[in-house]
Formats: C-alpha cells, sequence, structure tokens
C-alpha cells in the first residue's frame, strides 16, 4: 500500500514538473551544495540562452536555459543549491521533487574539488534514485592552486559512475561534459530506480543513522583518492581562525566596513564634482534651446527645473559612490568573506531567538531589500522566515547607502582633513551596526510575541577563499547593481521633479500646494527632529529610496532662496540654510536607515508570504521603530546641544 501511495503521489509531482520536449530534445537537471560553482556551469553551457520563472506551485525561483551539442537540443534546469536531500527550505524541497519527480534525462551533480567530501553527501542520496547521474568536480583550477591532486580513474570505479574534472570559469572539462550528457541522456537502459522514492519517507533515526554512513564513507574516499597539501590547507585555517575568532572577527569586521566607507566617500568627491559642473552647466545651455524654440516659461520649469535637475543631481550625486562601493562589496562576496560576517553575527540571532541564517539574508539586504526578502526561502521555519522577512528592511540597501553617505559627508566632514574623512565612514558604519542591532532587538520582541518560538539550528558551512574574479565583479558591481539602482532611480526621479515641481508652483490661496502639505507634516517632522519637506520626500520616495534627497532639494528650491545643487559643500550650505543641524543630519540619515520598506519590498514581501496581514507588518513595524528611534535620539541631542 505504502508503495502505491508513493506512486500516485509520483504521478501527481510528474504533472507538476513536467517539461515539454521536442524530438532529439533532452532534459538535464542539475544540482549541486551552494558555493560549488554550480551557476558557471550553467552559465558556461547555456550561454545567453536562459529564462527564470517560478516552480508551479512554489514561490521558489528557478533558472532554465538551452544548448546544442552534436544537433542535440538539451534543455538544462539549474536547481536551488542543496546540501540535502532530507530537508524542509523551500529551496531544497524543489531540488528533491524535481530530482525525485521529475522528467529529466541526466542528472549532473557539481561538487567543489577543494572540499569533495562535502558534497559526496548529495551524490550519494542522487544515485539512491537515478542512474542518469553524472559527478561534475569543479573549481579543478582552485584545487590545483591548493596542490589537491583527485584521482578521477579510481574515484569513478569505485562510485561507478561517470566523472568529470572541470573548470567552468576556463572551460577546462566542459567539452567532455557535453560529452557525457549525451552519453547519459541517450542511454535508454538508464532508468530511475523508483523502488528507492521510498527512501525519502524513513523515520529520523533511519536517517540519521544513513547520514551518519553516508559520512563516514565520504571520509574513507577523501582518505583513498584524494590528496592534500597540509600547509596550504592548514594557511586557510589559520586565516579563518583570525577573521572568525571571537576576539577578534567582530572588530576586523567594522574596520574592513569603516574602510569600504572612506574609500568610497574620497573616492567618490572628484568624481562628483566632475559630472555635477557638466551636468549642472549643462542646464543653462539646454535653457537657451528651449527658449530660442519659445517654449513657455511654465513648460521649461516643469523639464528643466523640475526633471532634468533631479535627473542631474541622481547621476551626479549618486552614480560615483555606488561606482566605488558596489565592487568593494562584491569583492568581499568574491573572496568567500560575507559567509565569514554571518558566521561572526550567528550568537547575536540565537540569542535573539532567531534563526543563524538571517545573517546570509540580512547581508543579501544590503544589495536590495527585495532580493533579500527572497533569499529568506532557504530558511527552514515558517516562524523564523516570517521574522527575517519583516527585519530584512532594517539594513540599508542599494537606495539607501547613497543618502547616508552623502548627508554623512555634508554634515560632518567640512574641512576636508583626514581626521574629517574618517568622520563619514565612521557615521555609516554606525548606521550599519544600528541596522544589525535593530533586526536583533525587533527580532526579539517578535520571538516573545506575535511570532512566539525557539531558534532552529542549522549548519553554516564556509566556502574557501577564492581570487577574485575581475569579469565578475565588475559585471555584478556595475551592470546588476550601479547600473540597475541607477536606472531605476533615474526612470523614478524624473517624474517625481516635475510631480514636486508642479506642487511648488501651483498656489492655494498664497502658499503652493507644496508648503501646505510641508505645513501640515511639519509639526509631526519637529517632534522626531525632521521637517515637514523632509517627510514629503520619504513619502515621495516610496516607490524607489534613491531619489528622497532630489525631491528634498526640488522642495526646498521652490522656496526660489536656494541656488542649484552642485557639490556636496553646497549640499551642505542649502540643507543649514533651511534649518539643518548636525541632528538633523543624524536623524534623516536613522529615519533612511530604518523607514518603511520601498514600493518594490513590499510587493516582494506580499508574494512571498502570500498574506495582507504580514505585509502591512513589514510596513508598520519599521514605520513605528523609525518614529520611536528619531524621536529619542531628538530629544536627547537636544538636550545636549
Amino acid at each position: 500500500m505504502g508503495l502505491t501511495a508513493q506512486s500516485v503521489k509520483m504521478e501527481s509531482l510528474k504533472d507538476i514538473y513536467e517539461i515539454e520536449k521536442c524530438e532529439k530534445q533532452y532534459i538535464v537537471a542539475l544540482a549541486g551544495n551552494p558555493n560549488t560553482g554550480k551557476s558557471t556551469v550553467f552559465n558556461y553551457l547555456t550561454g545567453l540562452n536562459q529564462h527564470t520563472g517560478n516552480w508551479p506551485g512554489k514561490t521558489v525561483v528557478s533558472a532554465r536555459g538551452e544548448f546544442k551539442h552534436n544537433n542535440n537540443e538539451y534543455i538544462m534546469v539549474d536547481l536551488p543549491g542543496s546540501y540535502s536531500l532530507f530537508t524542509a527550505s523551500k529551496d531544497e524541497e524543489v531540488t528533491r521533487d524535481f530530482l525525485c519527480y521529475g522528467n529529466y534525462d541526466a542528472v549532473v551533480v557539481v561538487a567543489d574539488a577543494t572540499c569533495l567530501e562535502r558534497n559526496l553527501n548529495l551524490v550519494f542520496q542522487v544515485s539512491e534514485l537515478t542512474n542518469k547521474l553524472i559527478l561534475c568536480i569543479n573549481l579543478i583550477d582552485e584545487a590545483k592552486k591548493k596542490n589537491i591532486e583527485i584521482d578521477k580513474e579510481g574515484l569513478q570505479k569505485e562510485l561507478n559512475i561517470p566523472i568529470v574534472l572541470t573548470s567552468a570559469r576556463s572551460g577546462e572539462g566542459m567539452n567532455e561534459l557535453k560529452k557525457l550528457i549525451e552519453e547519459t541522456s541517450q542511454n535508454k537502459s538508464n532508468e530511475e530506480k523508483a523502488e528507492n522514492l521510498l527512501y525519502f519517507e524513513q523515520d529520523p533515526e533511519l536517517r540519521e543513522k544513513i547520514s551518519e554512513d553516508n559520512y563516514n564513507y565520504a571520509n574513507g574516499l577523501k582518505q583513498k583518492y584524494v590528496k592534500e597539501d597540509i600547509k596550504k590547507l592548514n594557511r586557510d585555517k589559520k586565516i579563518d581562525d583570525i577573521v572568525t575568532s571571537k576576539k577578534l572577527g567582530i572588530p576586523i569586521m567594522l574596520v574592513l566596513l569603516g574602510l569600504v566607507f572612506w574609500i568610497t566617500i574620497q573616492g567618490a568627491n572628484i568624481p562628483s564634482q566632475i559630472l555635477a559642473d557638466l551636468l549642472f552647466g549643462f542646464q543653462y545651455k539646454l535653457n537657451d534651446i528651449f527658449i530660442s524654440y519659445g517654449v513657455n516659461d511654465f513648460v521649461r520649469g516643469v523639464l528643466i527645473d523640475g526633471m532634468y535637475l533631479s535627473l542631474a543631481w541622481v547621476v551626479s550625486v549618486m552614480l560615483p559612490p555606488m561606482a566605488i562601493f558596489f565592487p568593494l562589496f562584491t569583492l568581499f562576496e568574491d573572496l568567500g568573506y560575507l559567509p565569514r560576517v554571518a558566521f561572526n553575527l550567528d550568537h547575536m540571532f540565537k540569542k535573539a531567538c532567531a534563526h543563524g541564517k538571517m545573517c546570509l539574508t540580512m547581508c543579501m539586504g544590503f544589495g536590495c531589500n527585495a532580493a533579500g526578502v527572497i533569499g529568506c526561502r532557504i530558511i527552514d521555519s515558517p516562524r523564523e522566515r516570517l521574522i527575517a522577512i519583516i527585519t530584512n528592511n532594517l539594513v540599508p540597501c542599494n537606495g539607501r547607502f547613497p543618502l547616508i553617505i552623502i548627508i554623512s559627508a555634508a554634515f560632518f566632514a567640512s574641512t576636508g582633513s583626514f581626521v574629517d574623512s574618517i568622520i563619514p565612514a565612521l557615521s555609516i558604519t554606525l548606521m550599519v551596526l544600528t541596522g544589525v542591532f535593530s533586526t536583533l532587538a525587533v527580532s526579539f520582541v517578535l520571538s516573545k510575541t506575535l511570532l512566539k518560538g525557539i531558534p532552529s539550528t542549522f549548519t553554516l558551512e564556509l566556502p574557501p577563499y577564492r581570487a577574485p574574479q575581475v569579469g565578475r565583479i565588475i559585471y555584478s558591481s556595475i551592470i546588476d547593481r550601479t547600473i540597475f539602482v541607477l536606472s531605476r532611480a533615474v526612470a523614478v526621479a524624473a517624474p517625481a521633479g516635475a510631480i514636486t515641481w508642479l506642487l511648488a508652483n501651483i498656489y492655494v490661496g498664497d502658499m503652493s500646494i507644496l508648503i501646505h502639505m510641508a505645513n501640515f507634516l511639519d509639526p509631526l517632522g519637529k517632534i522626531i527632529g525632521l521637517d515637514g519637506f523632509i517627510l514629503i520626500a520619504f513619502i515621495a520616495g516610496f516607490p524607489a529610496n534613491e531619489i528622497v534627497i532630489p525631491v528634498m532639494l526640488m522642495a526646498y528650491m521652490s522656496t526660489g532662496t536656494l541656488t542649484d545643487f552642485e557639490s556636496i559643500e553646497s549640499l551642505r550650505q542649502i540643507l543649514i540654510s533651511n534649518g539643518w543641524t548636525a541632528i538633523t543630519a543624524i536623524n534623516v540619515m536613522l529615519f533612511s536607515l530604518l523607514h518603511w520598506p520601498c514600493s518594490t519590498t513590499l510587493w516582494t514581501i506580499k508574494k512571498e508570504t502570500g498574506s495582507l496581514k504580514w505585509t502591512f507588518a513589514a510596513f508598520l513595524i519599521p514605520t513605528a521603530v523609525t518614529f520611536v528611534v528619531c524621536f529619542i535620539t531628538a530629544n536627547i541631542f537636544r538636550l545636549i546641544w
């Protein structure tokens, strides 16, 4: 009866994971642990012939691509990274279900040559499901650098599966992989081991026994077929002993973070000035062109003083710091340092009754909070996943980093001395720490109230240190991050600038609509150390945080007493002339750090949770935290100063 029930389940899931294919078209599943270079293998084989989509009935994004070999077409399905098929996380459930019930012709399991024994557990489990298995031992170039030698023939004979050694980054071994895929896909004698589907219905004790046996077997294979250079392995261990130590781990992390911000701020000054001179200088030529064509003052105001000035600000002030910060951030990611950051913070999350994997999703949020929310799928527990989703907004994303950097530079680095150059970096580092501690505090409160429970345990694998891939760093940081964020800011800044100008130039009585709105919000703003114009800017920035300062400047400039913004120093003078103090600057940075998620992030939360209640909670909780924090800091600093 049990087998019959499993067969029914198998048939229904086959319908879900069925992929249509034509004659001479084969489906290849690509599986493997995280950090094995699986995506690099996928990208090498499929090139630009890729697309993504959600798995039916799930919220996990899949990647599929096509490639041709010897007149045959192959559809490659890039499955989410998985350590084991005994899992509860959404990502790993997709991998398990597809490998159990999917309509594929071959499975390629990608393993890391530098730590092969960690990857073999998944290989053993997949071999219990199907004979259509290929083991791709990737990163062989890194293994060579560490003097690691793998006896491919011996290992292949013992495991009785085809094995290929590859370096997907350089293309080494990839033609051999294509050949093995062709042979395995077309071998009709390879049949799925349907009787082994019950493998995943075993009791926990048997699962533990199987996992332990797999671990021992993997270590035995390593002793027989892998030769390692102990000196080089010890070198990595010695580095980890320092960067992940209890005494030095967090201080090193803070120093590196501060250094990144210092380089970003100092490096952006001159490029920002050059871009500002160019773009703001063109404003006058553009105005002359419009006048020559007889464009009236109102239209010129909307297009030039509204749209163009906002665009000029976004490009000249945001582009240089992003073009420096994101490559540095990507460098740490490429080196393998970010998982060490998560390791250093893990014990803090446990004390906050939250899942340790929140460290990883929080790091994802530094790039984009929406991406961080999606990354919460790696957390098994629904309760802890909700906590991670709700609190992910409390760390600064791509769109909020430039604002914090610029305000900090404008108010705390006015003289240009070396000491002044350090202050903005320190203040931004403190902002990041404030976000981390706010995340911990809110997680703790949620764990004791709305989402009661105790944290579950997990294993965090630290990937080996790797030489940075310059091409990947440039692409990821410039194309995926800088250009993406800048284009989104530009797209929103233009209409926002036009609307702000209109509000500032359409009068009701003796005041513009913008002044009426600012006056209405001003009492609330004063309570938390801000003003009405600042609150209007943050409200207008709901579609994208990148436009908060341009809208704020447009609102201030509508009074007719301000000059155009051309540099950090001129920004400082504009803000001071409108009543800003150091307290205002601090609270604006705090408000930017902690306030409600942008529209994209909220929409992502709705899709991930499927609940309006939790989406509203994700909006309300950080908003309440922001107002409380800003109220406290405003009143404390008023007493001090």
